[in-house]
């Protein structure tokens, strides 16, 4: 099978297609032939060695296909069913073997196109929005990246809470997708600071919640804009890590809170797992919740994703298609 292995940590460069033999399910796994492969900044982030794993590996935390054979203690899953998953290694791939019980059902109306684009991103969205800060209709949220694969998710979840969406993006094409998405403020960043533009549409009161996956250049700000009492949830870092701060500005600012979540921590159990997946999929089958599946590459043009990815040159969802 054609897989992408990285055999030393680096720049795209390193990501490099090779030929390896099909896996073979251990007792609890199960082999999938991937129709589709998400592409998320966690992959950069393991490329870069930012996050430690052994070498080589093969990228890619999310994917969704055919089981084609099982473990013999998998009973969660058989042959032919169609999978999808998020949160195991080595998507990027012809054939990935995934413990079953971290196997998802998907729905027969959504694609495995679509199962792909919605496992990391759209669970994601999911526990910010109803656990991490389970916003209330009428609450303010600030969602920096808005046009971003999360973004634009998290966008449409907020609104249809029924809560006030400020929303923070680079251009005005991504303001329109924002605006598109559910967001009732557009911020330009490059136009105007977002902290006094915060202030002014929240009549100086700021915001209950910022949703941050920005980090370093936005961090800071973003404690100022928000109201006594409220919630700063970074949940990624693409402008790089926010450096280390004194937690007694968080009392001076008014008795604030950070949390810094991963979704790993939110489907843990097999029963959180689908759970979370089954309301994303089936906000997906009502129309609650749009995909935006912008871009789409063959798996040998991994390295040109993460470029793409990476120059904020992207809207939505990328996938890698084996």
């Amino acid at each position: 099978m054609r897989a992408i292995q990285v055999k030393q940590v680096g720049g795209p460069e390193v990501m490099e297609l090779a030929e390896s033999p099909v896996p073979q399910p251990k007792a609890n796994e199960a082999v999938v032939k991937l129709a589709a492969s998400g592409v998320n900044f966690i992959d950069v982030y393991f490329r870069e060695g930012r996050y430690k794993t052994p070498l080589p590996f093969i990228p890619g935390q999310e994917g969704a296909g055919v089981v084609t054979a099982v473990g013999s203690e998998a009973s969660s899953v058989k042959a032919g069913d169609r999978v999808a998953w998020t949160g195991i290694q080595g998507a990027y791939s012809e054939y990935a073997v995934v413990p079953a019980e971290r196997l998802v059902p998907i729905p027969q109306s959504v694609s495995d196109r679509e199962a792909a684009a919605a496992m990391l991103q759209g669970m994601t969205a999911h526990y910010l929005s109803h656990d991490t800060y389970p916003l209330k209709q009428g609450q303010t949220a600030l969602v920096h990246a808005a046009a971003g694969g999360v973004g634009l998710l998290l966008v449409q979840m907020a609104h249809n809470i029924g809560a006030r969406v400020i929303a923070t993006v680079s251009t005005e094409e991504k303001a329109k997708l924002a605006h598109a998405a559910g967001a009732h403020e557009v911020i330009l960043y490059t136009q105007s600071d977002f902290e006094a533009e915060t202030k002014r549409l929240t009549g100086g009161k700021g915001v209950d919640v910022v949703y941050d996956s920005v980090g370093k250049t936005t961090f800071e700000k973003g404690l100022n804009i928000l109201r006594p009492r409220g919630m700063m949830v970074l949940f990624g870092g693409s402008s790089g890590a926010v450096p280390p701060f004194d937690l007694v500005a968080l009392s001076q600012k008014g008795s604030l809170y950070v949390t810094r979540p991963t979704l790993v921590n939110y489907i843990a159990r097999r029963d959180e797992l689908v759970a979370r997946s089954g309301a994303v999929f089936g906000m997906l089958e009502s129309g609650k919740l749009k995909l935006r599946i912008e871009h789409i590459y063959p798996l040998a043009e991994a390295q040109r994703a993460h470029r793409d990815l990476e120059g904020r040159k992207t809207t939505g969802k990328l996938l890698l298609i084996p």
